[in-house]
């Protein structure tokens, strides 16, 4: 009898959309499919279904969250105002393991300066956030601290690797894609399959 391939544990990726971040969302599904994990985001949710349901059966699916806190900041465009998704999708997060209704092992959050979480989310006190401080590597650090899965513990040269693949491709991407940005549907989806490929790549080639 053939065997039955285990889905890949999916990660859900609470993350700011905006151009300053692009180089460490990269990072993000960079790393995380090193791990052999699947990242998800609510980039994915374009029907017409409320949007905070469809963002509630995404955590509850997932058996992992990074929340990446290091974007709180207010934001100076018109009207000026702070970013509260970020910190209400963690929150959702906390809720559904406390609750045992979802199959989540762990909730981790990122910021990229040490002691702010304290001033910024008090509430968390005790809770050690991974300082990834803004940058690539430090991304690959912590995902490195954040992760240890039996017989798939890349390395951030590896990391490195498939996050350099990524850049390369973006452009077709976006082309193909007809889009600017790469927090779209599809050039997240696109570039989510192409680090998958290259994660099966660089694990094969470097053992």
């Amino acid at each position: 009898m053939a065997r039955v391939q285990k889905p890949s544990p999916e990660v859900f990726l609470n993350i700011p959309y905006d151009e300053k971040f692009e180089r460490l969302f990269l990072g993000f599904i960079s790393g995380i499919s090193a791990f052999g994990l699947v990242p998800r985001a609510t980039l994915e949710i374009t029907t017409s279904v409320r949007r905070l349901d469809r963002i509630l059966d995404l955590i509850r699916r997932c058996e992992y969250s990074i929340h990446d806190l290091s974007r709180v900041e207010i934001d100076p465009g018109a009207p000026r105002t702070s970013r509260f998704n970020m910190p209400f999708e963690l929150g959702l997060s906390v809720a559904f393991e406390k609750a045992a209704k979802s199959r989540t092992r762990g909730w981790f959050v990122c910021e990229s300066q040490s002691y702010r979480l304290a001033k910024s989310l008090s509430d968390l006190n005790g809770t050690d956030p991974f300082i990834h401080d803004g940058t690539i590597e430090g991304v690959f650090r912590e995902l490195g601290n954040m992760f240890r899965r039996p017989g798939r513990q890349p390395s951030v040269q590896q990391m490195r690797t498939i996050y350099r693949k990524l850049r390369i491709n973006l452009p077709a991407v976006l082309r193909q894609a007809g889009s600017g940005t790469p927090y779209t549907a599809r050039v997240f989806r696109d570039l989510s399959v192409i680090a998958s490929a290259a994660a099966v790549e660089v694990m094969l080639t470097r053992r």
